[in-house]
């Protein structure tokens, strides 16, 4: 076990110096001089003598982007452009804030699609099973935004029941998990949830419909084994497909958050691209791209890893 998770480990190194590359590169493919892309508009020549000095800019690309990396590794991303801010006091909040939205959204999204497509899985073909499979195409194309904004409509205008946007008094600076804050999160882990929840209700459906279909659930049910024993043993044989395709999604619900963010103002990291991307702040960008790479990457190596728990057969392939 020990080896296959180096293994693992071993593969995703690449994959995360490869990112790195790709968000050290944002700042020199941005149009004009790179030098101009991290300095603020009031920019005097003294000014950007310093900055050009500080970031590199006087050495060679390759140098660059050693010196750069050095500093990531050691949790220097460099100044916010627009707040003067180090990036990191302004990415980490913001990655924290998005954790509780993605957070709130599997546990509403996760079982709600689990349960729907375990039941369709069961009654393939039945009236059960079409109903689930309309409500899970429905949910997987309806766009975020337009969801969020009639929730908003109906919730927030309407009816007045649940707040439209924030996270509730204080803001995020002195946030708690009580209801006047959690009131904050319903309309946008709602908003956030849909799409998952119909993803992972298809793949599920899918996965034991298939299952019920082989040889062995015959035999346990011709033993005359109780239909409680033959569930067990579906959901153990679908348990490494759920894991898998639960973890892509829920890696998604953490970069995958702009445009929910943006609808409810919930400063996270969406809405601190968002507002990254009009005001060309690309320290902010590449702090923000990366550490929701990194954590992409890592969310992926565990879903890897415990798989291998639940199929030993993974491992040895």
């Amino acid at each position: 076990m020990l080896s296959y998770i180096l293994r693992r480990i071993a593969y995703a190194l690449p994959i995360t110096l490869g990112v790195t590359i790709i968000c050290f590169s944002l700042i020199h493919l941005a149009p004009g001089d790179p030098l101009s892309a991290v300095l603020p508009d009031n920019a005097g020549p003294e000014m950007r003598e310093q900055i050009k000095i500080a970031y590199g800019f006087d050495k060679p690309l390759p140098v660059q982007y050693l010196l750069w990396l050095k500093n990531v590794a050691t949790g220097d991303f460099g100044l916010s452009i627009q707040s003067r801010r180090p990036v990191v006091s302004e990415v980490l909040p913001a990655a924290r804030n998005t954790a509780y939205l993605a957070l709130a959204a599997v546990l509403i999204g996760f079982p709600f699609g689990i349960l729907m497509g375990a039941v369709a899985g069961y009654t393939v073909g039945g009236w059960v099973d079409r109903a689930v499979t309309s409500v899970a195409v429905t949910g997987v194309s309806v766009p975020h935004y337009w969801l969020g904004m009639v929730l908003v409509v109906i919730f927030a205008v309407n009816l007045g029941a649940l707040p439209a946007m924030g996270m509730g008094p204080g803001g995020q600076s002195s946030y708690a998990f009580d209801w006047a804050h959690l009131r904050h999160l319903v309309l946008p882990a709602i908003t956030l949830a849909v799409i998952p929840a119909g993803i992972i209700a298809r793949s599920v459906r899918a996965t034991v419909a298939d299952i019920r279909r082989r040889e062995f659930v015959g035999m346990l049910q011709a033993k005359g084994i109780g239909e409680g024993r033959v569930l067990y043993h579906v959901a153990k044989n679908a348990g490494p497909t759920i894991l898998a395709v639960a973890g892509l999604q829920f890696a998604q619900l953490l970069g995958g958050s702009i445009l929910v963010e943006t609808v409810f103002s919930w400063p996270g990291t969406g809405f601190l691209l968002n507002t990254a991307i009009f005001t060309r702040d690309l320290p902010i960008l590449q702090g923000t791209i990366l550490v929701l790479s990194i954590f992409f990457v890592f969310i992926n190596l565990v879903v890897d890893v415990l798989q291998t728990f639940l199929d030993p057969r993974i491992k040895r392939a």
